[in-house]
């Protein structure tokens, strides 16, 4: 063959030789960068919740007799004292002795429960002044430096829980007084009303709304009938049943988002019981659980968005006498409740999706942590000890291994206690081709 052929057929070689390395080298496997940055880092347990009134009253049948039709509707608002019902009394000669007999007895019992419920404001009143002392005690030795700031938080919080409970027996003993004082009218009226037909008027209690009509078509009626249920729907609860591995999170006075209840934003809110005794539940997929109701408090009002607002108040001028305005928030509704277990304002964040269990038998020593990194740390409550993870950190065009300490974990974010430093960039969810030191290509957009 001629020179020029040979020449010709060994650059063709050269070439395929070429194009075979270049097809057959290894490519930038193509990675998801994410740089780490410092920020704020809360974690939360998050639960379905509902809604329901503080404070329930139930208005019953004081008598037998023929109920005349309730015109009340769920949602009427009605003052204390207006008249809910009227009784008339069913002709009934053979029993006028026995009626009589348990009206004395229903006004004794009334009178005894007056008696508790004023025995009940005195004890919550002994608790404020008590709670109070202990504030001022507590203020004083704060002042001199013997007791951490954090025990006057704890008595700040009892004083509002001590005032709330007098509260709450304050109303409980209004609301027996006008038992004893229906019970009596029912007494005196009872022996007239079989005798002349008379009817007795049942009236309301306490100022609230009408929530339930239980009876509200005419018929006779026995003592103790369930007619309305009566509540100030202004002082609103929050329910959640937590699991109890969550509930031990959740302390009196956390922060709580309440979301997803209807309207913009989320609402404030703070743990104020975590009740003490757990019950089974089964969840849908037939697993026995044990849960606890965990009761919320909300720190803010519902504000109406503009586009609820509008029907409203188009309808504002149709709508039935004695009905009360519309509520952003009723009884038995459902919410979703975050409730805040840990807020930290500045560390290192990547994300969760970004660390991974460190591969092989055991775990490599903890690199050793900033300053700023332990004291971040340790103002925590109740941390536990930071675990040892894996991230792929993008070095010069290569995944490089890298071991470094997790502090917490949250549904898009992870604190990183040391192990990377602000700027450096890792690689979140890492495909299996990724491998300590095979070339990545960050891909954009």
């Amino acid at each position: 063959m001629k020179r020029n052929t040979w020449i010709a057929l060994a650059g063709a070689g050269v070439v395929a030789t070429g194009l075979l390395a270049w097809a057959f080298a290894p490519r930038a496997v193509e990675v998801e960068a994410v740089a780490a940055a410092r920020g704020p880092f809360e974690t939360a347990v998050e639960e379905d919740g509902r809604t329901r009134v503080r404070e329930r009253h139930a208005v019953t049948a004081p008598m037998a007799g023929r109920l005349h039709r309730i015109a009340l509707r769920e949602g009427d608002t009605v003052q204390a004292g207006q008249a809910l019902a009227l009784i008339e009394p069913l002709p009934a000669p053979l029993l006028d002795e026995r009626s009589r007999r348990e009206q004395q007895a229903r006004a004794a019992a009334t009178q005894a429960a007056l008696e508790l419920a004023g025995t009940r404001v005195r004890a919550a009143q002994v608790g404020v002044e008590q709670a109070l002392n202990e504030q001022r005690r507590t203020a004083q030795l704060v002042a001199q430096g013997f007791v951490s700031p954090a025990k006057a938080d704890a008595d700040r919080l009892a004083l509002d829980a001590a005032t709330r409970e007098r509260e709450a027996a304050v109303e409980g003993e209004r609301v027996a007084r006008f038992e004893l004082q229906q019970a009596r009218v029912a007494l005196e009226l009872t022996a007239g009303a079989m005798s002349s037909g008379r009817a007795f008027t049942v009236r309301a209690p306490v100022t609230g709304t009408v929530l339930r009509v239980h009876q509200a078509s005419e018929g006779v009626v026995g003592i103790g009938t369930p007619l309305l249920d009566l509540a100030d729907t202004r002082r609103i609860e929050i329910v959640a049943e937590l699991l109890t591995s969550d509930a031990a999170l959740a302390q009196p006075g956390s922060p709580v988002r309440i979301e997803r209840w209807g309207g913009p934003g989320a609402l404030q809110g703070q743990v104020r019981r975590v009740e003490p005794a757990a019950f089974t539940k089964v969840s849908a997929l037939g697993v026995e659980e044990q849960r606890v109701n965990v009761l919320i408090d909300l720190m803010s009002a519902p504000v109406a968005s503009a586009a609820s607002a509008a029907p409203a108040a188009s309808m504002g001028g149709t709508g039935r006498a004695g009905a009360a305005p519309t509520a952003l928030l009723g009884d038995g509704w459902r919410v979703v409740v975050r409730i805040l277990t840990r807020q930290e304002a500045d560390v290192l964040r990547v994300p969760v999706s970004a660390v991974f269990p460190w591969p092989g038998p055991a775990q490599p020593a903890a690199a050793p942590q900033s300053q700023a990194a332990s004291g971040a740390a340790d103002s925590v409550a109740g941390q536990g000890t930071a675990d040892a993870m894996g991230v792929f950190v993008v070095e010069g065009g290569r995944a490089r291994l890298r071991a470094v300490q997790v502090v917490a974990r949250n549904g898009s974010l992870a604190w990183v206690r040391s192990g990377l430093t602000p700027g450096e960039v890792v690689i979140a969810y890492p495909p299996p081709a990724v491998t300590d030191g095979v070339r990545v290509k960050p891909r954009h957009g």
